[in-house]
C-alpha cells in the first residue's frame, strides 16, 4: 500500500499474456541457443530445445544443467536427450545460482524489465529479444564478468540439520 498527498497513476500493463524464454547457455563461449512460445513450456518445448541444441553438431559432448521442473524430468525428455547423446544434470533444489543461465535471466530481467513501462505486449517481446540477441555484442563484457565459472567453495562446512 502506498499513502501520498496527491493521487498519482501509475502505468501497468493490463491483462496476463505469457511470453516464454526456454534456453541453454554454452558455458565457455556463452553462445545462446532459445526457443521461445507465447503458451506454457512443457517436455516438447524442452524436447524441441534438445534438437536444437544437437543439431549445431558440437564435437565434445554436451552435458545440459537443468533445474527439477517435472516437465524436464519426464520420461519423453530422458529418453530424447540419451537419444541424442545429451547428458542431463540436474542440479539440488533451491540452488539457481550453479545455473549459469539463470545468471542470465536474471540480467535480462534487470536490462528489460525492472522499472519500465511497454505499451502493448508487441513493445515487451521485442525488448526481451532485443536483449538477448545482443548478448555477443552490446552486452558482452557485462555478461562475460557476470557468466564465470567461478564459484565459490566452502571447506570445512558444517551442516546442521534442521
Amino acid at each position: 500500500m502506498l499513502w501520498s498527498f496527491a493521487r498519482l497513476f501509475v502505468k501497468a500493463p493490463a491483462g496476463r499474456q505469457r511470453f516464454n524464454v526456454l534456453g541453454a547457455l554454452n558455458a565457455i563461449t556463452h553462445e545462446l541457443v532459445l526457443i521461445t512460445n507465447d503458451t506454457y513450456i512443457n517436455a516438447a518445448s524442452v524436447c524441441e530445445l534438445l534438437r536444437k541444441i544437437a543439431a549445431m553438431n558440437i564435437a565434445v559432448p554436451v552435458t545440459l544443467v537443468m533445474d527439477n521442473a517435472r516437465y524436464q524430468k519426464c520420461v519423453l525428455v530422458a529418453a530424447l536427450a540419451q537419444q541424442l547423446n545429451i547428458e542431463l544434470l540436474f542440479l539440488p533444489a533451491y540452488s539457481p545460482n550453479l545455473n549459469l543461465i539463470e545468471r542470465l535471466w536474471k540480467f535480462v530481467k534487470k536490462e528489460v524489465l525492472y522499472s519500465k513501462y511497454y505499451p502493448d505486449f508487441r513493445c515487451f517481446k521485442r525488448a526481451i529479444t532485443d536483449c538477448l540477441n545482443h548478448t555477443h555484442t552490446t552486452y558482452k563484457q557485462e555478461l562475460d564478468s557476470l557468466l564465470t565459472l567461478k564459484f565459490q567453495v566452502l571447506k570445512n562446512a558444517n551442516l546442521v540439520p534442521i
